[in-house]
């Protein structure tokens, strides 16, 4: 069974933080914050992709 690298699970993370941080951003809430969690996040996880290799 193949692990999912490093990388890959923060991107994943990433993107689901930054859709819910976008919607909190239209709707009444504190979008803002999540959203740039979410966009470095997955900025971490595809610098960890890249440099790692595979």
């Amino acid at each position: 069974m193949n692990h999912p690298s490093l990388g890959v699970v923060l991107m994943s993370v990433g993107a689901v933080a930054t859709v819910a941080g976008a919607l909190m951003y239209v709707l009444p809430g504190p979008g803002l914050p999540v959203l740039v969690t979410g966009l470095m996040l997955m900025a971490a996880g595809a610098a960890v992709r890249i440099i790692g290799g595979r």
